[in-house]
């Protein structure tokens, strides 16, 4: 897979020497997400962590404003855009790109008219209203699997082959926006780690990262900082995940991956530096 990745005003050249991959800081400005709820719902708050991101070698910010934890309650338009516009207009020219995790297609009319350079959907863009409104931008697009919805999703999760119905899905996404006249260089594709799987189909999937994109022909987005399965993996507590959530980071840049989607954004970058200098790797961090 060589490719760039246009990013609105940003174009990352993934087939560069030297790309390593993209650290995404996650800025939840909900009071329910399953890590960081209520810490940056005031304004002042979520500009303090941007200005803290933005120090420590963020490359993209992510921004969410409706919980997608299981078992989360659904937001209305009106309260997700009151939380997402004002920080929005805030941070849209800190120099870096910006990324707004919706699936509501309102939402995405109102940002991409706002400035921001991303669109992270949950659902993979299955709507048709959802493709319309980002087709005609020069937004990045994230298409993810997910199985069921917040709510329901894990219930009861269960595939026959979870490497291949992920691979399918996402390919028929991919293919569904590129119809729509969406280039391909604005597309990636995240697997949905925690949305829909269980902790063998996790593992399962993580472990083919550089199978998927290679099938997939597509960047891939890895987001699995703080979730269940490090938990899982670690027996730790939510506030005891760090280390694993790192060496998660570690273990999807060495597949290949292009965007690591995590809370801890410089002991990320940090722990990409020590890989890239005792490693056989030669990542250039000047992004």
């Amino acid at each position: 897979m060589k490719k760039n990745f246009q990013c609105g005003r940003f174009r990352f050249p993934l087939n560069a020497k030297g790309f390593r991959p993209l650290v995404m800081g996650i800025l939840n400005v909900t009071p329910d997400s399953f890590s960081d709820g209520g810490k940056f719902t005031d304004l002042d708050a979520a500009l303090a962590q941007v200005d803290a991101m933005l120090r420590d070698g963020v490359d993209i910010i992510d921004i969410g404003a409706e919980s997608s934890r299981p078992g989360a309650t659904p937001l209305s338009l009106q309260q997700e855009l009151d939380r997402l516009m004002p920080l929005v207009f805030a941070i849209r020219d800190c120099g870096k790109a910006i990324s707004v995790d919706t699936y509501k297609p309102a939402v995405m009319k109102e940002v991409l008219l706002a400035g921001v350079d991303m669109i992270n959907d949950i659902s993979g863009f299955c709507s048709a209203e959802a493709i319309a409104a980002v087709a005609s931008s020069d937004a990045g697009l994230c298409a993810m699997h997910m199985q069921q919805q917040p709510q329901t999703m894990q219930q009861a999760p269960a595939y026959d082959d979870v490497v291949n119905e992920v691979a399918s899905f996402l390919q028929h996404r991919k293919q569904a926006l590129i119809a729509a006249g969406v280039e391909e260089e604005r597309i990636c594709l995240d697997p949905g780690f925690g949305f829909g799987k269980t902790l063998a189909h996790n593992v399962t999937l993580f472990k083919k990262t550089r199978h998927l994109i290679n099938l997939l022909d597509s960047p891939l987005l890895i987001g699995v900082s703080r979730k269940s399965m490090i938990g899982a993996l670690t027996g730790s507590e939510l506030e005891h995940r760090l280390a694993g959530s790192l060496s998660a980071a570690l273990a999807a840049a060495h597949q290949g991956a292009a965007i690591i989607r995590v809370h801890d954004v410089k002991e990320t970058v940090d722990a990409f530096k020590v890989w890239n200098s005792l490693s056989d790797t030669e990542w250039n961090f000047n992004v």
